[in-house]
């Protein structure tokens, strides 16, 4: 006959599994605190206007993916920014939606920031927010260069 094996300490039994790490509350941004080259923000923001720059795909191949990009004109009460949308999120870009802009990041294109989303973040629409865009400071419009510093 064969002996029950004892149930193991309860200690032993935390250190052999390994705990997830606890999920981050998100910490939502306003437009005009976002930088060149820095990620993973959130952001409440309105759309303001939508303009569809690529439409490329199944008419020419089936073979191809359909790609679509179009360019967002987006922001909250601090300032605007040009969201570049791609694929299904230009589809939920419509003017006068809010939107949810989890994991964004900062792309520089021709000197001046966009704000987008890759694999790893969402936009999602929500319930419409009661601030008015402040349009007049566009942070797409400021023109940034790459300066290198050499330190001695």
């Amino acid at each position: 006959m064969a002996t029950p094996i004892p149930n193991p300490p309860p200690e032993t039994l935390s250190e052999q599994s390994d705990p997830k790490p606890a999920l981050r509350k998100p910490e939502f941004k306003k437009v005009d605190q976002l930088k060149p080259g820095t990620g993973g923000h959130t952001l409440t923001v309105k759309v303001l206007a939508s303009n569809t720059v690529l439409a490329k795909g199944r008419s020419v191949s089936q073979h191809l993916r359909q790609t679509r990009i179009a360019e967002c004109l987006v922001g909250d009460e601090t300032g605007a920014i040009i969201f570049t949308a791609r694929n299904e999120q230009v589809d939920l870009m419509q003017p006068g939606a809010t939107i949810i802009i989890r994991n964004a990041k900062i792309d520089m294109f021709k000197g001046s920031m966009r704000l987008a989303v890759d694999k790893w973040g969402r936009v999602e629409v929500t319930e419409p927010a009661n601030f008015t865009v402040k349009e007049d400071n566009n942070l797409s419009l400021i023109e940034y260069e790459l300066v290198n510093v050499v330190e001695e």
